[in-house]
């Protein structure tokens, strides 16, 4: 049997949305394969571990939940991973083989918890540091879809400093873009801060907004006569699987985070991502599109490196029929099993799969050299190296 520790949580704006995914992944893991240890993190970046993190009602009261569950922090001894807890009198200590983090959002999906545990060395699921952090910044992923001649909507950007120094500019800048354009903080998921501005009034508006969250800010020209697709690929750099693809339908321009996690959601383990009554699955497209889809999504899951399994976001004008990149989710919500059921691959089976993708990559990591068996501090004259740096 697999120690499984899945992390979710963490301190950001799309907190709640971690725990529904986490939880609902959990509840369809095959209990008979794993040991599921679920690791919370909690909004002040405290982690906790415990059999009340399993149930979704828990988290109507995170005080209470606290006081249920136990703090709790990763240690490796003699190449073996193990969670303790953190008060001298609990003797808690689990081993762990593999994290998966089913975490969305700055602080964890971007790199900043994949840098942590491979740090200390423990395998774990999904996409590594680098390509975390390059799918989380919408500006960095456009420059390197730029060089792979993967289309993306014509768009500009700053960071706050300079818009608040030099507000003509980008003013005159989304002129040019012609509007409507959309304004979304740089390194944020889940619709946060995302508003489409008509005029500039609207603009200056919602770009004040979209600073409240990020101090990078990415303004875009709206696509017109809209075709939203979605696609999730599945693999790693030496060979990927595509989902079928879904279209989504919606009276509104873009989903809004309410649409996405509020709207007919009472059931929150049944949660999928986005409001399930406006979407196609599959898309009404022609067989050409299907097959752009797939293709243009398996370069970019190469591009920036993925691991896994991500989700792409495509629009699609029905009037030019061109096709364009609008942003890669890492670690989507719900992990996208909508997209892979209908294909016959159940959500117990999708992550297995990913799971054996983290298994596998870690392995090949392990093949790779990483340090030298030589020490060049073993000769090392130290007395003379401060001698030399006072004659400096």
């Amino acid at each position: 049997m697999i120690n499984l520790a899945v992390i979710f949580g963490g301190k950001n704006v799309e907190h709640e949305v971690s725990i529904i995914s986490a939880v609902q992944a959990m509840e369809h893991l095959n209990k008979d394969k794993y040991n599921i240890i679920p690791i919370y993190i909690s909004k002040d970046e405290e982690w906790y571990t415990g059999e009340c993190l399993l149930n979704i009602d828990s988290y109507k009261d995170f005080a209470k939940l606290k006081n249920e569950a136990t703090k709790c922090y990763i240690i490796k001894d003699k190449n073996k991973f193990y969670l303790k807890g953190k008060k001298i009198l609990n003797f808690l200590k689990k081993e762990i083989d593999i994290v998966l983090p089913i975490v969305h959002g700055t602080n964890v999906e971007d790199g900043i918890l994949q840098g942590y545990l491979q740090t200390i060395g423990i395998p774990y699921c999904f996409s590594n540091v680098c390509a975390s952090s390059i799918a989380q910044d919408k500006v960095i992923q456009k420059m390197i879809f730029d060089k792979e001649n993967i289309l993306t909507p014509n768009y500009f950007y700053f960071y706050d400093v300079e818009y608040y120094n030099d507000k003509d500019t980008y003013l005159r800048k989304a002129k040019e873009l012609k509007y409507p354009v959309i304004i979304k903080p740089a390194t944020l998921g889940s619709s946060v801060g995302i508003n489409i501005a008509n005029n500039e009034d609207e603009l200056q508006k919602y770009i004040e907004e979209a600073i409240k969250y990020d101090k990078k800010i990415l303004v875009e020209k709206v696509i017109s006569n809209l075709k939203e697709l979605n696609i999730s690929v599945l693999g790693n750099y030496e060979s990927q699987e595509c989902s079928f693809i879904d279209e989504i339908i919606n009276e509104s321009k873009f989903f809004t985070y309410e649409e996405k996690y509020l709207s007919n959601n009472k059931n929150k383990t049944e949660f999928k991502g986005k409001n399930t009554s406006t979407r196609k699955i599959p898309a009404d497209i022609s067989e050409e599109l299907k097959l752009e889809v797939e293709d243009t999504a398996k370069r970019a899951f190469k591009a920036i490196g993925s691991s896994g399994l991500i989700r792409i976001d495509f629009l699609y004008d029905t009037k030019s029929n061109k096709l364009y990149l609008n942003e890669v989710n890492n670690i989507p919500g719900s992990l996208a099993f909508y997209l892979w059921e209908p294909k016959g691959k159940k959500y117990n089976e999708l992550l297995d799969e990913i799971i054996k993708i983290g298994i596998k990559e870690q392995r090949n990591n392990s093949s790779k050299q990483f340090n030298f068996e030589t020490n060049i501090l073993s000769n090392f004259n130290g007395s003379k190296f401060k001698k030399e740096q006072k004659s400096k």
